[in-house]
């Protein structure tokens, strides 16, 4: 082992500050191998020779070393572009000042942000994590209230009109100040970005220098300089992104050098208070609250919420006690190692142990079901829309074909009937229909501008779609093939009209094509151009979301007979125009939503005596009750407890199916009894058959390269982050899944998303700082219900277009905007948002992303930080004060 070089030692406790001189300085020590590998011991000498925190001119420091002037001004010159120096010129005397920064915050961000440096020096990142994490460690449960040498300063807009606020609290104060200003990358993401350990937040043009910092950064290459508009600019496109903002706090209050716009995920500061518990430090002096009367649980604060303060609770009165668990916390307790939360960046919780809204908990994509339910019953229709588009870009889609897990499971069903959520949905969707009322949502991204690399999308079928939104929201260029002649994969070819008619699935199409998504049709992946060779053109992420479309063989004899079709083939020629001839007489195997399509549509194309041929009872149906009904209205004839024998026929055509009867056994994996063969047959005179029993995944001659596939045919794929063994290739919907509903793959498709930015920008992981969703439905057995509180009307029922009845054209119609009024106020608005006071640090970031007015900003307390070289006395303070506090509590008990 090398022996360690003494002036680099030296430098490293110089640098260290508060801790500088009792921090062991090794070769592991990060200061160390950062310096070391980059300092020559004359560059040593001049910095040592500066000090910490003064400004030195080249003469003072030419005399302090024993150098010229020439050389002196050359290595202070050289060190400042490295980071250790912050060089400005005095207007005094017009000569240069150089000043030493503590190692961080200081000279290890302007290191990081040499982008020559850090891609030369790879070390300088790698100790700028190590540095803030080891060194931080034993200092954070030390420091005074307000002393974090990081800390939040709340969103301006969140205290504009708060009364006593401090000058030092609000941005402006600071960017009416300084007159110089520029900006850089992130230094902890740049930092991550070198580890590979980024979290899909990136670095560009995120850090803001003002007064001094500015001078320096522009003037070494660090940064651009830009005006105060484009500071205000850079600051609210960081909030529309989900980032905060926070400060260096190592001079008189009211004094920084630069603004950051951070993520918990990756900033250093934050750190602090969110892995070591130092919350008190690191907080601004406001606390966030909810007005619960206006708050309608969206979640929308919570998941952009940084110290995961926010979470999602029931408004609900309960039998059961809600009161969340109490913790130990720093401000009065003994803290240790043990103490850490080490996982903060993957163990965020969105839902508190008791429970929220149901509706949101049971919807695959989490939609916001509370929240557009009142903006609606307020007429705030567009505002609806855009916050069902967060998670789902198809609300007129769904609207119609949705199996509507959020009803089901809505608390209102246990007074009388659910809301008709789906029903509103499709009146507030139905502003996507027309041009002029449709929301297409802006590009939001941290850069401003659309991103270059290219993401191809496989499959324009619902999952597809969704990511390729997503993607194209995000400023993505995306391609979307398919190998169909049309766009929309099952929503176009495997529904029939008269539950989904063409012209609303393309109008949501179109919405992707405003936002630039480019559809290449008629083309199959695989074979008229493979996944190597769109590498080869550029595209550096796949999202295969083929779908199951190819029907599942009947698997009896008498298959291969002219007028047997499988069921997701008939509706795909159906959909395409085409008229299967069917005859007079025709058997639907299966008892799921696909049969129930089938069967009404072999109605409509003259099969007068249409069949359902199921093994169960109608019990096990899986088909949704409303589906069944409707079939059953229109004339289907239901033969339960009869599986498929064998298909009969003459002349190689189908004449008719033979059934066994069956009866019910034991129930099965899933609960549904077994049927079981009773050794009894009949056969039904019948001129077709449609085998609507189940679907495959059709790969063709796709090159998935290592990607491996389950015994059913489906993908093998990570289930948060759906990427596959082939590291570019992520899928998703039933192609991963198997058959599900299109709400399923919609929500995948997002999250696809999600996975492929990280996945195609460098440095990036795919689950650091991820939100995994993870939502937990109140205990509704418990819940009080004020029905005397809420409107008493019935579920209103949807209009029926008799004109339209046993035609392919959809014979519901839309709720009127008197019904929409009407159902809205049914809703018992069971969520809401909970906020941990101690947990919160007051960055106001909640306040930007609530359209309710329900959750401000507070002003409870009034801390401020000295300079640094006050804080061994704060410390000394802190320390005493809090040792009698923990006494005092421990004697209390």
């Amino acid at each position: 082992m090398a022996e360690l070089r003494p002036k680099i030692v030296r430098l490293c406790k110089v640098v260290g500050g508060l801790t500088g001189m009792v921090n062991k300085i090794d070769a592991d020590a990060p200061e160390y191998y950062c310096l070391a590998g980059i300092l020559t011991d004359d560059e040593a000498d001049v910095a040592i020779a500066a000090g910490l925190r003064h400004e030195r001119t080249a003469e003072y420091l030419a005399k302090k070393t024993g150098r010229t002037l020439e050389e002196t001004q050359k290595i202070a010159e050289h060190l400042a572009w490295i980071g250790i120096f912050r060089i400005t010129t005095d207007p005094r005397d017009g000569k240069d000042r150089f000043f030493m920064q503590i190692f961080a915050p200081g000279i290890m961000e302007m290191m990081v942000n040499n982008k020559e440096l850090l891609e030369t020096h790879p070390e300088v990142g790698k100790a700028f994590e190590a540095y803030t994490r080891l060194r931080m460690a034993n200092i954070s449960p030390m420091l005074p209230n307000g002393y974090g040498l990081m800390r939040v300063v709340p969103v301006e807009s969140a205290i504009r009109d708060i009364p006593g606020v401090r000058d030092y609290d609000r941005l402006s104060y600071y960017l009416n100040k300084y007159d110089t200003f520029s900006v850089s990358p992130c230094s902890c993401r740049a930092s991550r970005r070198t580890l590979g350990d980024g979290c899909g937040h990136l670095e560009e043009d995120m850090c803001v220098q003002m007064g001094k910092g500015a001078e320096h950064y522009i003037r070494t290459g660090r940064a651009r300089q830009i005006s105060r508009e484009e500071v205000y600019e850079i600051l609210k496109r960081a909030e529309d992104n989900g980032l905060m903002h926070d400060m260096p706090n190592i001079e008189e209050a009211g004094e920084s050098s630069a603004i950051c716009n951070c993520c918990a995920c990756s900033c250093f500061g934050l750190r602090v208070g969110l892995m070591y518990g130092a919350r008190d430090v690191i907080r601004s002096n406001f606390t966030a609250e909810v007005d619960e009367s206006k708050c309608v649980a969206c979640g929308q604060c919570v998941e952009n919420c940084p110290a995961n303060a926010l979470k999602l609770g029931q408004k609900l009165c309960s039998k059961a006690d809600l009161t969340p668990p109490d913790y130990k916390k720093m401000s009065d307790s003994l803290w240790t190692k043990q103490d850490w939360n080490v996982d903060y960046r993957f163990n965020r919780e969105d839902v508190l142990p008791t429970g929220t809204a149901p509706c949101k908990t049971a919807c695959p994509a989490h939609i916001a079901v509370q929240g557009y339910l009142k903006l609606a019953a307020q007429g705030k229709y567009t505002e609806a829309l855009e916050l069902i588009k967060k998670e789902n870009p198809f609300p007129a889609v769904c609207g119609r074909i949705c199996n509507h897990r959020c009803e089901t499971e809505c608390t209102r069903g246990t007074v009388d009937e659910a809301v008709a959520i789906d029903e509103v949905k499709r009146f507030i969707a139905d502003h996507d229909l027309s041009e002029k009322t449709r929301f297409v949502p802006p590009m939001v991204n941290q850069i401003g501008r659309p991103y270059t690399q290219k993401i191809a999308v496989v499959g324009a079928g619902p999952a597809g779609m969704s990511c390729a939104y997503y993607l194209a929201e995000k400023g993505y260029p995306v391609t979307v093939f398919d190998k169909n002649e049309v766009p929309g994969g099952m929503l176009t070819l495997g529904i029939p009209s008269f539950r989904l008619e063409k012209d609303v699935v393309n109008a949501e199409i179109d919405i992707l094509r405003e936002m630039g998504v480019e559809f290449k049709c008629g083309v199959e992946v695989g074979k008229d151009v493979t996944i190597q060779q769109l590498r080869d053109q550029g595209y550096k992420g796949f999202y295969i979301a083929i779908g199951a479309q190819k029907s599942a063989p009947i698997g009896v004899p008498g298959e291969e007979l002219k007028g047997v079709y499988g069921g997701v083939d008939f509706l795909r020629r159906v959909n395409l125009g085409k008229k299967p001839r069917l005859g007079k007489k025709c058997a639907v195997i299966g008892g799921g939503n696909v049969a129930m399509d089938v069967c009404r549509s072999a109605l409509r194309l003259g099969a007068k005596d249409t069949y359902i041929i199921y093994r169960r009872s109608r019990d096990e149906m899986p088909a949704a009750a409303d589906e069944v009904a409707e079939a059953e209205k229109e004339g289907v004839q239901f033969r339960f407890l009869c599986a498929p024998a064998e298909i009969t026929g003459q002349d190689g055509k189908v004449t008719g199916i033979k059934v066994e009867l069956m009866e019910l056994g034991e129930p099965d994996e899933k609960g549904r009894r077994k049927p079981v063969g009773t050794g009894k047959y009949e056969t039904i005179a019948v001129d077709s058959v449609i085998g609507a029993i189940g679907q495959k995944v059709d790969w063709g001659s796709l090159d998935t390269g290592a990607l491996a596939k389950t015994k059913k045919g489906t993908a093998e794929a990570d289930d948060f982050t759906y990427q596959t063994a082939q590291p570019d290739i992520f899928v998703g919907g039933d192609v991963y899944t198997g058959p599900k509903f299109a709400i399923d793959a919609i929500a995948a498709g997002k999250e696809a998303a999600v996975s492929l930015h990280r996945f195609v920008q460098p440095g990036q992981t795919l689950t650091a700082g991820r939100d995994r969703r993870q939502y937990v439905a109140l205990d509704k057995k418990n819940a009080l219900i004020p029905v005397s509180g809420f409107d008493s009307d019935s579920r209103q029922v949807p209009g029926y277009n008799a004109a339209k009845a046993k035609s392919f054209g959809d014979a519901r119609v839309t709720f009127t905007e008197e019904q929409v009024k009407k159902e809205t106020a049914r809703c018992l608005g069971c969520g809401a948002t909970k906020v941990d006071p101690y947990m919160c640090i007051g960055c106001g970031l909640c306040t930007t992303k609530c359209k309710f007015d329900a959750i401000h900003l507070k002003r409870t307390r009034d801390w401020e930080a000295g300079k640094f070289e006050t804080m061994p006395i704060k410390v000394a303070e802190q320390v005493v004060k809090k040792t009698g506090k923990i006494i005092k509590k421990s004697v209390s008990k």
